[in-house]
């Protein structure tokens, strides 16, 4: 064996043990499956041609995912194996020559490989008892209440079998891809890759009603155990499962031999574009349970099925200009605008060019000759460049949209314009200001602010200062009744804290807590303004990129006209006088569940007015966990950790205020 081999085949392991990582378990792969493909390929080659190399911790010889520990683990059964992959049609001929020589001539089902999150379900006396990832294809997680939010799994089933475990494929339908990555575009959050990547990250969430609300659905393809019924072959297993009341795959089809089995996938192929969920491939199954049995499986995969990759479609096409637009928040995001191409059934001309990091590792120019291609089959991108014409594009220094200057916050690969005036901004300022955290202005929610900049009424948020009531009881919906008491909470707004002021501002890395510290460390608003940024990163708890965030942002001459204008229009620029009673000076709260007479802000509020501080998480430093009803993981974690537990009176007099 070469040198040279043994080398390529670490650096290979590497490679793809870390692009496993970034794909299963991080939710966000950094290549296309087809690059990782071939790698995986290349690496099965050499093993093939050193056998000693292929050792049982070779990624050929394991299920690329792992259980990360973020849900409760979940032991399968039965193994969750991954399919053999083949690329050609002539390997899809060999798969069938090896199966007739174990068991003579088979017929085959064939169905489309659906691009998602695999997952185990099962049932017991026809209720929906666990559901579960594939994991490593042993050991997965717990996603039962996640899994329980996608509509299309039945809570019970038709007929209530003594027991049923089935496995499918959870996946993000397109328009709700769609719909994602227009909300994550317009906040100026994390653009999902592709509909798997989005649906595996949705399937994770802590929260069930964020993984309710990506719309995710699912697809079951195989029954892997059973009780009170029993099955011979594939095609039959589907179509008892859809008895049962169970989404299967769209459409399967019994193949009498290899032929038609070819053809098939050859037609599943022409599907592609036209479906309202990604495919990456088609399946080919031995139908006969019996000689499955026969076949049996490798370390890795089962011998009686394979998995065929449809390459991607890629085109080169001339990059005509790239576009720059300014988001609600201000982040500077690059279109690519380029000659017309046709893919996966549609015409299309534009792709997003993410940020300032992308442009510079692609080395991209006006003029250059790109390759284009559909991320998941909908969202077009720009893959590389084929030949380079022009020189790189340079991000603007200044905010296309108002002329400030831009900015790129440390740990941040987004420039973003932070003028407080920026028209791009101002609908998703005016919002923010008015919230709930902010400056509290009841009744001026995103429909009202959005008639009120429509009218020209609004250019930046001093203006809601000067709205008079005749002017809003002309918009729709808003009589005088409704105009007055909206005139009426925005000028009691006037008197609120400085700190929801300056959380109100929208200043980038500056959330209610930072505000609240600020507040706490400067009489007001003026002494804010002439600090330094060294007296910023002295507060406990800031950190020396939130400080140079800040600086910037109140040193700007927008910043410094529009603090102007909202003092002279009666905002409170003090900081309000501290008490000199600051008896919880030094220690943390904790608050869980409901207290009986405050709500959290209130209890907040009473434990920082004397000195005190309100964290989020229970630690061995916690001094005290103010606990109401329906308490839960923080309770019982303090009791562990031997923590204090105070009912709401006893915080009360613990403070003085019983």
């Amino acid at each position: 064996m070469k040198m040279t081999d043994r080398k390529r085949h670490a650096e290979l392991c590497r490679l793809i043990e870390t692009y496993n990582r970034q794909y299963y378990v991080e939710d966000n792969p950094q290549i296309d499956d087809y690059e990782y493909d071939m790698l995986m390929l290349e690496l099965k080659h050499l093993e093939h041609e050193n056998p000693e190399l292929a050792t049982p911790d070779s990624p050929t010889q394991k299920v690329g995912g792992v259980a990360v520990n973020t849900f409760a683990s979940v032991t399968h059964t039965v193994p969750m194996e991954s399919l053999q992959d083949v690329f050609s049609e002539e390997e899809l001929y060999a798969f069938d020559k090896r199966v007739q020589e174990t068991v003579g001539a088979c017929v085959y089902s064939v169905e489309p490989k659906i691009d998602g999150l695999s997952v185990s379900l099962e049932y017991e006396n026809g209720r929906l008892i666990r559901g579960s990832t594939r994991g490593d294809g042993v050991t997965g997680e717990d996603v039962t209440a996640n899994l329980m939010t996608i509509r299309s799994i039945p809570k019970t089933l038709k007929t209530p079998l003594p027991f049923l475990e089935v496995r499918g494929e959870v996946y993000m339908p397109h328009d709700s891809f769609a719909k994602l990555y227009r909300q994550q575009e317009e906040s100026g959050g994390k653009l999902p890759k592709n509909p798997r990547n989005a649906a595996a990250g949705s399937l994770r969430q802590k929260n069930p009603a964020i993984t309710a609300a990506r719309h995710l659905d699912i697809f079951l393809f195989n029954v892997q155990q059973i009780r009170g019924e029993t099955l011979t072959a594939h095609i039959q297993s589907l179509d008892m499962l859809k008895q049962l009341g169970l989404q299967t795959l769209p459409f399967y089809k019994k193949c009498e031999n290899i032929q038609q089995a070819v053809e098939e996938v050859r037609r599943i192929g022409t599907l592609r574009g036209t479906l309202d969920f990604d495919i990456d491939g088609a399946v080919i199954k031995v139908d006969d349970f019996a000689k499955r049995e026969v076949l049996g499986s490798t370390s890795k995969f089962p011998r009686w099925a394979v998995a065929f990759k449809y390459p991607p479609e890629q085109k080169e096409t001339t990059l005509l200009d790239i576009e720059v637009r300014v988001g609600r928040t201000g982040v500077l995001t690059p279109t690519a605008v380029f000659e017309p191409v046709t893919l996966a059934g549609t015409t299309v001309s534009r792709a997003v060019l993410h940020n300032e990091d992308f442009i510079n590792r692609l080395q991209i120019g006006i003029g250059d000759t790109v390759v284009v291609r559909k991320a998941g089959e909908i969202i077009p991108e720009v893959v590389k460049v084929a030949k380079h014409r022009g020189e790189v594009f340079q991000m603007p220094d200044t905010c296309p949209s108002c002329g400030a200057p831009t900015v790129r916050e440390e740990g941040e690969a987004a420039l973003r314009c932070i003028n407080p005036a920026c028209p791009a901004q101002l609908l998703r300022n005016l919002i923010h200001f008015a919230s709930r955290d902010a400056m509290d202005i009841e009744g001026l929610g995103e429909a009202v602010v959005q008639q009120l900049t429509d009218a020209g009424l609004l250019h930046s948020v001093a203006d809601l200062y000067t709205l008079r009531a005749e002017q809003i009881a002309q918009m729709e919906r808003m009589g005088e009744k409704s105009a007055q008491n909206l005139i009426e909470a925005i000028e009691k707004s006037k008197q609120n804290e400085l700190y929801r002021l300056l959380f109100g501002l929208g200043i980038p890395m500056i959330g209610v807590k930072a505000a609240k510290l600020l507040q706490g460390a400067f009489d007001g608003m003026e002494q804010i303004r002439n600090a330094a940024q060294q007296q910023f990163e002295a507060i406990d708890g800031f950190g020396e990129i939130m400080a140079h965030s800040l600086y910037h942002y109140l040193h700007q001459s927008q910043t410094g006209a529009l603090l102007d204008r909202l003092e002279a229009l009666g905002l409170q620029m003090k900081s309000p006088e501290k008490s000199q009673d600051q008896r919880f000076s030094g220690l943390t709260f904790v608050l869980t569940g409901t207290l009986p007479g405050m709500t959290r802000e209130q209890a907040t509020a009473l434990i920082e007015s004397l000195g005190g501080k309100a964290s989020s998480s229970v630690s061995k430093k916690t001094s005290y966990v103010v606990a109401g009803e329906q308490a839960g993981s923080k309770l019982t974690k303090a009791q562990s950790l031997g923590v204090p537990v105070l009912t709401e009176a006893q915080l009360l007099e613990l403070a003085g205020k019983a």
